[in-house]
């Protein structure tokens, strides 16, 4: 049986901060006790690929995305803010719903 491979290469830019595009709530929000489960705590993030598309020349897809991302960290804020240890025995979490920002890659492959 044979296999075949794809071999590509990427370059990614710097990470940057996307924050809402309108002023958000300031507030922390406990985590519930079914959320706040020490199994739960990982950090998932994603990988997405677009194919590319000649008639879309002269438009920025990455742009469009950061855009499309702000605007909805509007609604949901908690994305945009931080996860808060509240420390003690049981260690609570927080959110922290500073309006920070979520974290984004732009990235381009051949």
């Amino acid at each position: 049986m044979s296999s075949s491979s794809l071999v590509f290469a990427a370059q990614r830019k710097a990470p940057v901060l996307v924050a809402p595009a309108k002023p958000t709530p300031r507030e922390l929000k406990a985590l519930s006790d079914i959320d706040d489960q020490p199994s739960l705590r990982f950090y998932r993030s994603g990988l997405f690929f677009y194919r590319h598309n000649p008639s879309k020349a002269g438009h920025d897809p990455a742009r469009a995305v950061k855009e499309a991302l702000a605007r909805c960290l509007v609604f949901y804020y908690p994305i945009a803010g931080r996860l808060r240890d509240q420390g003690g025995p049981g260690g609570k979490l927080l959110v922290d719903c500073n309006g920070e920002g979520a974290v984004l890659v732009e990235a381009y492959a051949d």
